[in-house]
């Protein structure tokens, strides 16, 4: 029993984190770190999606709470036009753990900037190297924003020398819980360090997203660009993606907990059963601005309520293809998805999830926003909030939500999996008697981790500890468990990093 409950011990902390990871910096100075100047260094935490997920692009609100796991960077200028990537957690059977390009890849001999879609194609198509698109694609988008303010020239300081970049991340990739946005956002802090260049919060999580749709070439939302850039430590991040209107950190409550448990099941943003679900809400939200009479919605679905979107139900077909669909209606108002002739899609289902998910996520926060107060008010003079008992009833409604939410992944979008699902069902079925509220799949779903709220109790850990060795005894393998939680990158700060332990 000790061993199984240890999976939910709390996690080396954000400083103890940075320590290490300044050790292996100073570890790699000989080998790596050859260029001039000081090394610039910053850590983002992966995030855990507690409601909204997939319904980002739609411009839902989304719930998101910054893990204990996180990635770090380092970048230090160089004297050529090499830029050296180098990734410590890369399989070497699997991956180049050692990339190096030039600068030529991004500026021409004029010193004028490459078009996007020459630089993305230029990466090409080997898997060994396709990781760094997201720290490499940083640097471009980066170089391309203050490219702008020259006319299409290079910014001096951006563009005319190369760099070496370090990075490291125990973010565990495809598990649903942003290990591609904690790298990207990890470089580009480290970089804008580096160059001297402070964009706002919200421009380097929209740069990081720019990275990821248009050089990487996977059709994420911004939701998780946000969170691990902006999230607070033991909160939960509340966005409405329209683009990205920060609405503030809703405290978790007391005796509240959420933690993710992974299923081993990868999960990918630019996977076909995602890009499929993106593009039927996309298909959905054309008919509606068709038969509206121009009622454009801003392109975002969750502009509208439940009662406005029954008005249009039935004119969205229930399924379509995607040939047929381009014959009816025309262009599809997404900028980085497209219909695929042949694939069949369900738009109707796919519309209607974005809709419900943002009311679930409203209803949501209202719930937690009541559970503090209740807890402010049993608070006395000496009690720890800790100490404080939550209102089970309170956490039920809330985890009645994840379970609806669930359940939509799979009957609405066709985002669920066997395996995900028979976590929150071991969850469900132990329910609040083990303290145990609620469970969903999370992020763009088919696979990754389920989100699980909980009490922050010895019993709601036994409880889990159970669902893991039912797990283990069907699958074969152990859920990972994301336990905690951590500062955002801008949160935490990005740092000069000595390359000797006395500087």
């Amino acid at each position: 029993m000790n061993g199984d409950m240890q999976i939910f011990a709390p996690r080396p902390d954000a400083e103890e984190q940075w320590a290490s990871f300044e050790a292996t910096v100073r570890a790699q100075r000989v080998d790596f770190f050859d260029g001039t100047g000081p090394v610039f260094g910053a850590r983002a935490p992966g995030r855990l999606d507690v409601l909204g997920g997939v319904a980002d692009y739609s411009g839902s609100i989304v719930l998101e709470m910054p893990i204990a796991e996180s990635a770090c960077a380092a970048w230090q200028w160089r004297s050529d036009r090499t830029l050296r990537f180098r990734s410590l957690d890369l399989d070497p059977k699997g991956f180049d753990r050692d990339i190096e390009i030039s600068l030529d890849q991004f500026v021409d001999d004029r010193g004028e900037i490459r078009p996007m879609a020459e630089v993305r194609e230029s990466f090409g198509a080997d898997p060994r190297r396709q990781w760094v698109r997201y720290v490499a694609g940083c640097f471009y988008i980066m170089l391309a924003a203050y490219g702008k303010v020259s006319q299409g020239r290079a910014d001096e300081r951006l563009g005319r020398v190369g760099a070496n970049v370090l990075v490291r991340s125990d973010v565990p990739p495809g598990a649903g819980v942003s290990s591609s946005a904690a790298i990207e956002v990890a470089t580009m802090h480290a970089l804008s360090d580096a160059a001297g260049i402070h964009p706002s919060d919200l421009t380097l999580a929209a740069w990081c997203q720019r990275a990821e749709n248009n050089i990487v070439g996977a059709p994420c939302g911004i939701m998780d660009q946000v969170t691990v850039a902006m999230g607070r430590e033991g909160s939960l991040l509340v966005l409405k993606c329209q683009p990205h209107d920060l609405l503030g950190q809703q405290r978790i409550p007391p005796g509240w907990r959420f933690l993710g448990l992974d299923s081993g099941v990868k999960h990918s943003v630019g996977g076909s059963q995602y890009t499929r679900a993106r593009v039927g809400a996309f298909m959905g939200l054309k008919v509606i601005q068709l038969e509206s009479g121009g009622k454009l919605l801003d392109n975002y679905l969750c502009k509208l309520t439940p009662a406005e979107f029954d008005l249009y139900r039935p004119f969205i077909p229930v399924s379509i293809k995607g040939s047929e669909y381009g014959e009816r209606y025309g262009a599809l108002p997404d900028p980085v998805t497209r219909a695929d002739p042949e694939t069949i899609y369900y738009p109707r289902s796919c519309t209607e999830h974005p809709i419900l998910e943002n009311d679930r996520a409203k209803e949501f926060v209202g719930l937690m926003q009541i559970a503090s107060l209740r807890a402010e008010e049993l608070m006395a003079p000496g009690v720890e909030s800790t100490e404080l008992e939550p209102d089970p009833d309170i956490m039920a409604e809330a985890g009645e939500l994840m379970y609806v939410s669930h359940a939509s992944y799979s009957d609405r979008l066709g985002l669920g999996a066997e395996e995900t699902d028979a976590l929150v069902n071991e969850i469900r079925s132990r329910g609040p008697q083990q303290g145990l509220y609620g469970a969903r799949i999370t992020g763009g779903g088919a696979g990754g981790t389920v989100a699980v709220l909980c009490e922050a109790s010895g019993r709601a850990s036994a409880a889990l500890a159970e669902v893991c060795r039912a797990y283990q005894a069907r699958y074969g393998r152990a859920p990972r468990a994301f336990v905690g939680s951590s500062p955002g990158a801008l949160m935490f700060g990005a740092r000069e990093i000595p390359l000797r332990e006395s500087d």
